[in-house]
């Protein structure tokens, strides 16, 4: 279910397993907050499950179809359980080579994360598998996504992977807030933002000397810039 409030900014509610219909409503700049389950799973539980084949260790399908690239800061309760204080993204960019037979296998239809896919995954792999993106807002608010989580449901392979890298399974509360980064049509508001400042690249460095270059593979063209 979509909930959008009537602001400036259009904020969304929805209840996982997110539908077509509430992903195809989800508009670029929009904020959203998630209910239900999201699970974790990044690139020690792609080689795994694609590279090493793998059975997941839960049938994703009808449970959640939300994933999120990070890293909880989980602690045992000793009641046989974990706290989550923290959960802070990690960039997803690095994850391309895995998406598209992890939204076949699974048919997970949001990623959470950092950083965003690289500009092409957005219209050829995301947007025909009915997937979006959603960014965390800025740094430092893991704390604050920490609080959304009300219980982990399970954790897997954590003795292999460790933390970071275990599969977890979170009940999340009006987790949040995200960003709308892809819709259904490929969009993408971090290529569209770039567009617009590597149009005036040029005129920031006009005027300024050539810079001292000291490691080998170096280039003084801007265009190779990461910004």
């Amino acid at each position: 279910m979509v909930s959008p409030q009537d602001d400036d900014l259009k904020v969304f509610h929805i209840n996982l397993p997110a539908t077509t219909q509430d992903i195809a409503s989800l508009e670029l700049g929009a904020a959203v907050y998630l209910n239900g389950v999201i699970y974790t799973a990044r690139e020690g539980v792609y080689k795994k499950v694609l590279d090493e084949g793998r059975e997941p260790p839960v049938e994703l399908r009808g449970l959640s179809n939300v994933n999120f690239h990070c890293s909880p800061a989980a602690a045992p309760d000793g009641k046989g359980g974990y706290n989550v204080g923290a959960v802070t993204a990690t960039a997803s960019f690095r994850f391309s080579k895995w998406i598209p037979k992890w939204m076949e296998q699974t048919g997970c239809r949001i990623f959470i994360g950092k950083g965003g896919m690289p500009a092409d995954d957005y219209k050829r792999v995301l947007a025909p598998g009915g997937a979006v993106y959603l960014t965390t807002v800025g740094y430092g608010t893991g704390a604050l996504l920490g609080r959304g989580i009300k219980r982990v449901r399970d954790v897997f392979w954590l003795d292999e992977l460790g933390i970071a890298q275990a599969m977890w399974m979170f009940e999340v509360e009006n987790f949040g807030p995200f960003i709308v980064e892809s819709d259904l049509e490929g969009n993408s508001l971090f290529a569209q933002h770039a567009e617009v400042i590597n149009a005036g690249i040029e005129k920031l460095y006009a005027g300024l000397k050539p810079p001292a270059l000291h490691r080998y593979g170096e280039t003084d063209d801007r265009k190779n810039e990461v910004m």
